[in-house]
């Protein structure tokens, strides 16, 4: 499912979520067997995201799972959404990226993100003190020394030379405006930043610089899609997600709950509208309901890529979910 004239790429985001009454291991292992599941259905990429000192989340060594996620696949390609360059030495990303690349070639993309992926107190444990993520674009320049082999000193082997693709994925305009100025592809997290979205998307169109690595604009938008047989199943399904994002709205995250009935009795209506809005680029139904919206966001987006986060709580509703997104443009 690569971007043609009439159609974006189709990629999925996976953050490994832990259910309730499940362990890490069970999310982990959904997450690989899924993963097989959209390389059969010919998506474009698999992301897989980076996040630390969640309890709903699994995802906290991305690149270790693209390696899993690479030996249980054939052809799909494999990114990490995103790898937060500023938790870790650039010639270990470097080493790191190499390797996978190395073990299988051309599958990889290396999305890097400036965010920790993490509270305040776990930031602090990863990073030790030595970066608040200020100085990202320095660690991004060291990291491309070693991909490209210009330090005669320090090698990094594997990776130097390895040519995978790099993506800047964000949340802000710090990253948009990055992205644009190095000439690189740019991601933006409207699966949990909406109100963003726009003004992002237009300053990385308006101040894009052409480069090597890409001569013309290369956006991509990620956003929840639960889609179902019926837009009643898929509604059901996606109180879910409202449960978790509520569970952010009120304090520390929580393992995915199953789907309920009725949403009122569980929030207040304040709540219910922060969700909402946290939420807003969600798209849930039928493919015939959920295509026309798509549509409209890859046109006010300029998106080549939606990267769909689809994850109800059971793992047979979330694989039928993904069925169905590999059907919105199959025509």
């Amino acid at each position: 499912m690569s971007p043609t004239r009439d159609a974006p790429a189709l990629s999925l985001l996976d953050n490994a979520p832990i259910r309730r009454g499940y362990t890490a291991q069970d999310g982990l292992a959904n997450t690989v067997t899924l993963a097989a599941h959209a390389d059969r259905l010919g998506f474009h990429r698999y992301w897989l995201a980076e996040h630390h000192n969640f309890q709903t989340m699994a995802s906290s060594a991305n690149i270790v799972l693209a390696g899993a996620v690479a030996a249980a696949t054939e052809r799909i390609g494999i990114g990490t959404a995103s790898l937060n360059l500023s938790n870790y030495s650039p010639l270990v990303v470097a080493e790191q990226i190499g390797t996978l690349d190395a073990l299988h070639p051309g599958r990889f993309a290396l999305g890097l993100g400036r965010a920790p992926g993490a509270d305040a107190w776990t930031a602090a444990a990863i990073r030790r003190g030595r970066t608040d993520g200020a100085d990202f674009a320095e660690l991004l320049d060291e990291l491309l020394t070693y991909l490209h082999g210009t330090d005669p000193r320090v090698h990094a082997v594997p990776g130097e030379g390895s040519r995978v693709p790099i993506h800047f994925l964000g949340s802000g305009l710090y990253s948009a405006r990055l992205a644009a100025h190095q000439g690189m592809p740019f991601g933006f997290a409207g699966h949990f930043a909406p109100a963003r979205l726009q003004e992002a998307m237009d300053l990385y169109h308006s101040t894009f610089q052409p480069s090597q690595a890409q001569d013309e604009p290369y956006a991509m938008v990620s956003a929840h899609a639960v889609l179902a047989d019926t837009d009643a199943e898929a509604a059901h399904l996606f109180t879910s997600v409202q449960q978790r994002f509520l569970h952010a709205v009120r304090g520390p995250m929580r393992p995915v709950d199953p789907p309920v009935d009725d949403m009122d009795p569980l929030w207040s209506p304040e709540e219910a509208t922060a969700v909402g809005e946290l939420l807003a680029e969600s798209y849930v139904g039928t493919p015939d309901t959920v295509r026309p919206q798509l549509e409209d966001l890859v046109a006010r987006t300029g998106a080549r890529e939606l990267i769909l986060m689809s994850e109800p709580y059971d793992p047979q509703a979330r694989a039928r979910s993904y069925e169905l997104i590999a059907s919105l443009w199959a025509d």
